[in-house]
């Protein structure tokens, strides 16, 4: 897996991309690098996308959709009437919320500090939501739960919000850390709380068979019950930089570049 995500080259140790004097250069992060009209890959990485979807729309299911929808199906495992609290509503936290939606989960709460996102959260599924923005998210989800959630997670990265994610949950509760976090970066947590059965977990990509759980969000949305569409907006190459901009002030959720043909 680190030789395929971040060995910077193909696994015979090519490269696809080289400088102007002719010297290799790294590519292949995350097994794939970027803006390529074309993309080569082994056939165990394939996933196929059923008639009638719209294959341009499916790139995001491989990274941020498929891990948020995965630590809640895979990872999680709601049970009936059980309370679930996601920080961040961006595409991780969203696919979180819209997981929990089509889990037996019945209070899903959406922390986050742009009303817009909040609004969209609730047209996803969530039961409830936080504007961090003034409010002390801890008390909130309590008083929403009456006690402490069930279940927490983090897709924010942010340490502040990490250690909010663990102290929303109580005694047998799960704190799931999804959020990438800087190199190395350290969070706290109360010890005695924890000490009472507390469980604080890490998830990476899903924690499942990748094809397996992308294929199942692709018939999700097929009926509508994974509706990520509303996350989307599609930007010509040509204005890459328009999509960082959308994307770092949260006027969209998921850019996706359309490459010139």
């Amino acid at each position: 897996m680190g030789e395929l995500v971040a060995g910077g080259s193909r696994l015979d140790g090519s490269s696809a991309l080289r400088g102007t004097d002719g010297s290799p250069l790294a590519s292949h992060f995350f097994g794939q690098s970027s803006f390529g009209t074309y993309a080569m890959t082994t056939a165990s990485s394939l996933v196929p996308v059923p008639a009638g979807l719209p294959v341009e729309m499916m790139g995001p299911l491989a990274c941020g959709l498929a891990t948020g929808a995965g630590a809640v199906f895979n990872t999680l495992r709601p049970e009936p009437g059980s309370s679930i609290v996601v920080y961040g509503a961006g595409t991780v936290g969203l696919a979180a919320v819209m997981a929990a939606r089509n889990s037996a989960a019945t209070t899903v709460i959406a922390v986050d500090r742009h009303p817009a996102r909040l609004r969209l959260a609730e047209g996803l599924g969530a039961t409830h939501t936080v504007d961090a923005t003034g409010t002390d998210p801890v008390q909130a989800v309590t008083e929403i739960c009456e006690g402490p959630a069930d279940a927490s997670l983090d897709c924010t990265g942010n340490i502040a919000v990490i250690r909010q994610a663990i102290d929303s949950v109580g005694m047998l509760g799960t704190a799931l850390l999804i959020g990438g976090a800087p190199a190395g970066a350290e969070f706290s947590a109360d010890h005695l709380s924890t000490l009472w059965g507390k469980t604080i977990r890490g998830t990476l990509g899903g924690s499942g068979h990748g094809q397996q759980l992308i294929a199942a969000l692709m018939d999700l949305h097929a009926q509508g019950r994974f509706p990520f569409d509303q996350l989307v907006q599609f930007f010509p190459l040509d204005r890459i930089e328009d999509a960082v901009e959308a994307s770092y002030s949260g006027a969209v959720v998921k850019p996706i570049l359309t490459m010139p043909h």
